[in-house]
C-alpha cells in the first residue's frame, strides 16, 4: 500500500494551521509536499513482505573442507536503521546487531541489513522491531538461534519529555539456542568488543 501523498499533505497543512502558523506564508509553502514525500519513505516498509530478502538461501554441509560451513555463527553488526515511533510520529534511529546460527541455509549478509530496513519502515516501537527481526530470520532460515541486539536514540526522549540527549535504549531479542543468555554470551561480548 503506498502513502497517500495529497492526503498527507492535506494534513499536514491543517496541523500547521491548528498550531498558529500559516501554511500558505513562503518558508511554509512547500512543507506540506515535502513532508508527504518524506512520509512516504519513513513508512515504505508498510505492506512489505519482510523475508523476501531471505527467499535465495544457499544450502550448505558441515565439516572440514572449505566450501562447507563452520558451526559457529554468523554476526553482522552496526547496521544503521532508522524509524518512527508509533507513539508519538517521531524518529529514533540506531544501530542493530544480528547473529544467526545457521541450520542447513545460509543467506547473503546484504538480505539482514533489507529485513532491518523493512520492519523498521513502519510506524514502530523498538521492542517489537527486534522481535520482528528475529521471528522473521528465525522463521525464513530455519536457524538453530537468532540474536538480535538494537540500540538507538529515542526523539521522544531525547527532544520532549525528560529531555535526556545521552539517553539511549538498548533491546535484545533471542530465538532458538540463543535464548539461553549463557550460550550467547560470547556474542555479546563480541558486540562490546573493539573495531579491529
Amino acid at each position: 500500500m503506498a502513502v497517500d501523498r495529497e492526503r498527507v499533505a492535506a494534513l499536514v497543512r491543517e496541523l500547521l494551521a491548528a498550531i498558529g502558523e500559516d501554511p500558505e506564508r513562503p518558508g511554509l509553502r512547500l512543507t506540506p509536499g515535502r513532508v508527504a514525500d518524506a512520509y512516504a519513505e519513513f513508512f515504505s516498509g508498510v505492506g512489505q513482505d519482510a523475508a523476501a530478502p531471505l527467499a535465495h538461501t544457499i544450502s550448505v554441509t558441515r565439516g572440514p573442507a572449505p566450501e562447507t560451513l563452520p558451526s559457529g555463527a554468523v554476526m553482522l553488526r552496526d547496521i544503521a536503521f532508522r524509524s518512527i515511533c508509533e507513539h508519538h510520529l517521531l524518529p529514533f534511529r540506531g544501530r542493530a546487531h544480528i547473529a544467526y546460527l545457521p541450520g542447513e541455509q545460509v543467506v547473503g549478509l546484504g538480505a539482514l541489513p533489507k529485513v532491518v530496513e523493512i520492519l523498521a519502515s513502519r510506524p514502530q516501537v523498538q521492542e517489537r522491531l527486534g522481535e520482528q527481526i528475529a521471528d522473521t530470520i528465525a522463521a525464513s532460515l530455519d536457524t538453530r538461534g537468532v540474536l538480535v541486539v538494537l540500540d538507538a536514540a529515542h526523539e521522544c526522549v531525547t527532544m520532549r519529555g525528560e529531555r535526556q540527549p545521552e539517553a539511549r535504549t538498548l533491546t535484545i531479542a533471542a530465538r532458538g539456542e540463543l535464548a539461553d543468555p549463557a550460550a550467547r554470551g560470547e556474542l555479546i561480548a563480541l558486540l562490546g568488543s573493539s573495531r579491529a
